[in-house]
């Protein structure tokens, strides 16, 4: 068990597995309740929906903890303890963060598609008298939020940091720019996950 949880890459590994183990386990007590995966169109398309939790995780995690944890916190950090949360921590974090950004619209397009209402969705449920508004309200929302990332947050990083070369006061009001957007994502991500929810939880009247 300790080679599993000393590693990262084994102990993910290993939670896939167990989930495996727990789909069969669950099919074998359950009898006639429980099946095994078919494999069909609507297995696929929940195991889109599954991974696009998992990536929305990823992302709104890291999202969360840059501005419930690291970004309040570095004001109380000696000024010569700093530069390791910069070099070393951060472009971790923001790695994740932004390819979980990625992973996240695409199995999110990939699962609207699938279910046959991306094109709804898209325009707010205009074309059938609304049905898919709050899906569509998310999906928008997420999607500003994923250009944010990308477009803007990610390149202002990198000169905050120095992954690219910048003076001193390019370097600030990168940072600046970087912090403003990150916590209009957070901001942002608090109505979309409503709206990702509400959809077919009873959250809209």
């Amino acid at each position: 068990m300790q080679s599993i949880l000393s590693s990262l890459r084994n102990t993910v590994i290993a939670g896939f597995v167990l989930t495996v183990i727990v789909i069969v386990i669950a099919a074998i007590v359950g009898g006639a309740a429980f099946t095994l995966p078919s494999f069909d169109h609507g297995w696929f398309a929940f195991l889109f929906r599954w991974l696009h939790v998992i990536s929305g995780i990823m992302w709104i995690g890291h999202l969360w903890y840059f501005n419930f944890t690291q970004i309040p916190t570095m004001p109380k950090i000696p000024d010569e303890q700093k530069p390791a949360i910069g070099k070393f921590i951060a472009p971790v974090a923001l790695f994740w963060f932004r390819w979980g950004a990625m992973a996240t619209i695409v199995t999110g397009l990939i699962l609207a598609a699938m279910n046959g209402y991306i094109g709804d969705a898209i325009a707010l449920g205009i074309t059938d008298g609304g049905v898919s508004t709050p899906i569509g309200i998310g999906m928008w929302l997420g999607a500003i939020m994923w250009f944010n990332v990308w477009f803007i947050i990610w390149p202002n990083q990198k000169k905050a940091l120095g992954i690219v070369e910048a003076d001193a006061d390019t370097k600030k009001k990168a940072a600046r720019t970087a912090m403003l957007f990150s916590r209009t994502n957070t901001l942002l991500s608090i109505p979309m996950l409503y709206c990702m929810i509400a959809q077919s939880h009873g959250g809209f009247v």
